[in-house]
Parts: C-alpha cells; structure tokens; sequence
C-alpha cells in the first residue's frame, strides 16, 4: 500500500504541472483565465502542503470543466493520500464514467474500495487494470480477492496465469513476518502459495501441499508458507 501511495503522489504532483495544457482552444476568454487561476492556486497549495485549499480548487475546476476527467483524477488521488477511501474511490468512479481507460482513476478505485472491504467491487478494478496496462501485481491482487470472496476457480485460473508469467520470477512482493519485519518473495511464490491457499479451503490438502512445496523450492525462508505447510 506505501508502494501504492508514492505512485499516486506522484501521480498528482506531476499532473499538476500539465493542467494547463488541457484547457480547451475554443473555451471563452473568462473561463480560461479562471481556469488558469485556479490551477495556480491548486499548484501553490500542493506546494505548502495545504490539502484542503488544493481540494477546493478542485472542486471549483470540476464545476467549470464538468466533462474533464483530469481534475476528478486529481481530487481522488488527494482524497486516498489522506486516507479517505470512501471520498477517493466516488472521485475515481466519477473520474472512471469520463474516462474509462484512466490507469490513475483505475488504481485509487481498486484500492480504496479494498481499503473500503468493498472487496466485490474493487475486483472489477483490478481486473482492467490488468487489461488494460497487463501488471502483474494487480494480477495477483486479482487472484487474492477472488479467493477472498470463494471464487475458486477464477482464483486458480488467474494463478495459473501468474505463474506461466515469466515476469513473476523477477518481481517481488512483500509479506509481514512474526517479528513485525517484511521479506520480499517472487510474485510466482506468493502466487504458489496463494494456490495452496484455495487447495486448502477446497479441503485438498495433497494438493496444498504440493503448492506449499513449490512455493518454498522458490523462497525457502517465505515465513508465510512455511507456516502454512506446518499447519497441514
């Protein structure tokens, strides 16, 4: 989620450099220099650290530019840095009904309405996500919610597909241990292990064990699946 968060920091930041530019060419003299106040506003408020007027002049963007996804964009990015999932993932599906491809609209969706335990809708988010921009993250976050919610074989199918992945044996995950650190696995071990998982809540338990197995042939200290394999 830290990772999540520095990328929509980012995100915002940024963009809040090329508002300007997406001001329409035919857009009346009055709302155009409007436009650009407010934009200057929003950047300098950015700047202070001052997130409530950032806000505002937002919302008033929003109002004057209602079919311009950017700025509901930007709003929800503000909302999910401050921890308002709620607020954030109704700006990312606003954001989402003028722009349907938005990759940054898509993120704070997905996370917030995690973040929310909305989990049967933030599925739907991370599966574009995949789609759309083919990461191997939201794959597995795919696969985990599909879990969560006993959707079993939507959950192995998507798996099987993280592990054929050939970027799953360079990319890594982090997990929390018992002492409160975090160790970076393979995305293709946590999706091994993940696998078990679903073997286990089937009541497979050769087949969990097969998983938890191959997991740890990939990361032999994966604290998680060692764990997992003991409680057999």
């Amino acid at each position: 989620m830290n990772t999540m968060k520095t990328l929509i920091l980012l995100f915002f930041i940024t963009g809040s450099t090329v508002m300007a530019q997406q001001v329409p060419a035919d857009e009346p003299e009055s709302s155009r220099k409007r436009n650009e106040t407010d934009q200057k506003i929003y950047q300098m408020a950015l700047r202070y650290n001052d997130v409530v007027v950032a806000r505002v002049k937002l919302f008033e963007l929003m109002d004057r530019n209602p079919t311009n996804a950017r700025y509901p964009e930007l709003l929800a990015s503000l909302y999910f840095e401050t921890n308002q999932y709620g607020s954030a993932a109704v700006a990312a599906l606003d954001a989402l009904e003028k722009n349907d491809k938005s990759i940054p609209a898509l993120e704070v969706a997905a996370y917030s309405l995690e973040q929310l335990g909305a989990l049967d809708r933030a599925l739907p988010q991370f599966e574009r996500l995949y789609l759309l921009n083919d990461d191997i993250f939201s794959l597995y976050k795919t696969a985990y919610l599909q879990y969560s919610l006993k959707r079993y074989e939507e959950a192995l199918n998507s798996i099987n597909m993280l592990v054929k992945n050939t970027k799953s044996n360079e990319q890594k995950l982090g997990f929390p241990k018992e002492d409160d650190s975090t160790q970076e696995v393979s995305v293709k071990a946590a999706a091994l292990n993940l696998k078990g998982l679903v073997y286990l809540d089937q009541g497979s338990k050769a087949e969990a064990k097969t998983a938890f197995e191959q997991a740890l042939e990939l990361s032999p200290d994966f604290e998680l699946a060692v764990l997992n394999l003991k409680g057999l």
